[in-house]
């Protein structure tokens, strides 16, 4: 899909260098690519306040079986 984006020079060209792409295509990819993998991470950690955890589990007791 072709598109035409207002993108900040200065940003591109900083992280042309840090991430050692060879175009400016590899650098947008990568970057949206980091961007929906940290979202994600962000939406499963929030799912680990919401578990509701048993006070009288006792992890030890299953070990022992």
């Amino acid at each position: 899909m072709a598109t035409n984006l207002a993108i900040d020079d200065k940003l591109l060209v900083e992280a042309l260098k840090i991430g050692g792409f060879r175009t400016k295509k590899e650098t947008v990819n990568a970057a949206l690519a980091e961007f929906i993998k940290k979202r994600k991470t962000e939406e499963v950690i929030q799912l680990f306040s919401e578990v509701e955890y048993d006070d009288s589990y006792d992890y030890k007791k299953m070990r022992n079986r």
